[in-house]
């Protein structure tokens, strides 16, 4: 029995115009993107912040991911293909 836990996949989401992706390993479980979009954002049993299937404004979403101290979550803007957090 294999006692050491597999590394969690980054989740990427569509939400919006914006594709969201949170580096688990880079979390630290502050939790300030849940503060801001608690509709998106969730800690798992890890403490680590993970994508929820809901919705929020494109700004709420962008904020959230600017509130996070590790720069754990990435933006993509998939209109225009570029990356708008982290900068």
């Amino acid at each position: 029995m294999d006692n050491n836990p597999k590394p969690t996949e980054d989740k990427e989401v569509q939400i919006g115009k914006y594709k969201v992706k949170v580096i688990k390993s880079l979390c630290i479980g502050a939790a300030s993107c849940i503060a801001v979009s608690p509709n998106i954002f969730k800690l798992d049993g890890e403490n680590k912040a993970v994508i929820l299937e809901g919705q929020d404004t494109p700004e709420n979403i962008l904020m959230a991911a600017q509130s996070c101290p590790t720069k754990a979550i990435i933006v993509i803007d998939t209109e225009t293909n570029t990356q708008v957090w982290p900068v």
